[in-house]
C-alpha cells in the first residue's frame, strides 16, 4: 500500500512540475530558474517511477491484471 501511495505522490509532483515549467514559460523573466530545470524534474522523476514500478512487478508486489481469454 505504502508503493502505491509513494507512486501516486510522484505523479502528482510530476504534474506539479509540468505546470512550474508552464508558469515560467508564460512569464519569460530572465531572472528565474529555465524551463529546461523543470523538464529535467519530470523526466528524472518519470523514471524513477517507471523503475520503481517495474522493480515491484519483479519483486511481486504489485501483481498485473490478468489478460482476457
Amino acid at each position: 500500500m505504502i508503493l502505491k501511495i509513494l507512486l501516486v505522490a510522484l505523479l502528482l509532483y510530476v504534474i506539479y512540475n509540468l505546470f512550474q515549467g508552464l508558469f515560467h514559460l508564460m512569464r519569460q523573466k530572465q531572472d528565474g530558474p529555465r524551463m529546461s530545470h523543470f523538464i529535467g524534474r519530470r523526466v528524472l522523476f518519470s523514471v524513477i517511477i517507471i523503475a520503481l514500478i517495474v522493480l515491484a512487478l519483479a519483486t511481486g508486489i504489485l501483481t498485473p491484471n490478468p489478460r482476457p481469454y
